[in-house]
């Protein structure tokens, strides 16, 4: 396997020449996303659905290399209103029913533009 390979045509926000979809290194893969389409468009000003958005894009950029939302092992939540805490933790449960990864939760000044949450996730699958 090569050290770094680009995870690219998930069925998720199209990568940039700013960013990719996603990375694996080993037996890591990295990803970050939003609450947005694969067209690109913001899925709803409501946190809900950017959170359950934002998890699914995770989820298929993960699909892309084999891996599961089982598979994630660090998360970090980027919130533009701590006030959206609980309205995000409950879709973010019903996403990690067991065994949740370890997590932080941070507020943050902005987002892009309509985005209320953006996630950063590391997941780890066992190439043995």
């Amino acid at each position: 396997m090569k050290a770094k390979t680009v995870i690219e045509n998930a069925p998720a926000p199209p990568a940039t020449l700013l960013f990719s979809q996603g990375i694996q290194a080993g037996g890591f893969i990295f990803t970050t996303q939003v609450g947005l389409l694969p067209s690109g468009e913001v899925v709803s000003d409501q946190i809900e659905e950017q959170t359950r958005q934002t998890l699914k894009n995770i989820r298929a950029v993960l699909a892309r290399s084999g891996a599961r939302l089982s598979d994630v092992v660090q998360l970090t939540i980027y919130l533009i209103d701590f006030a959206d805490a609980p309205a995000m933790n409950e879709v973010y449960a019903s996403f990690f029913p067991e065994k949740p990864p370890s997590r932080a939760c941070i507020q943050v000044a902005a987002l892009a533009p309509g985005l209320r949450v953006e996630m950063q996730a590391v997941a780890y699958v066992d190439s043995q």
